[in-house]
């Protein structure tokens, strides 16, 4: 029988095998979420680097929230790394939820990355 932490990673290659045959090069803007803060990068892995980042436990966005774990502090940290992956000079992305649901926090996290002028 598979375990649960087994079957997290096959929906997580799955879902960046897809990504690696449509994404046409752009930087893959992938997210992690524990249980309590929220993570997003935005990686490169033609030359295997990290181009932006962004957390909700960095000193900027624990000021205002109270918990990293809720979908304001996700909504944050999404609107922090638009910014800084367009300092980077990257404007076009592709999602990579790695084995989560499009929905809660990982949702708000896509949805202010886009309202910070992230396009996917």
């Amino acid at each position: 029988m598979a375990t649960q932490q087994g079957l997290q990673e096959r929906r997580r290659q799955r879902l960046r095998f897809q990504l690696r045959r449509k994404s046409g090069g752009r930087p893959r803007l992938s997210v992690f979420r524990s249980g309590k803060n929220i993570y997003a990068q935005v990686i490169d892995d033609a030359a295997g680097r990290t181009l932006a980042s962004a957390s909700s436990i960095e000193k900027v966005l624990r000021d205002g929230n109270k918990t990293g774990a809720d979908v304001e502090a996700a909504k944050a940290v999404g609107k922090l790394v638009a910014e800084r992956a367009t300092a980077a000079g990257v404007s076009a992305v592709v999602f990579d939820r790695g084995s989560y649901v499009y929905h809660g926090r990982v949702k708000a996290l896509a949805e202010a990355a886009r309202e910070g002028g992230l396009a996917f």
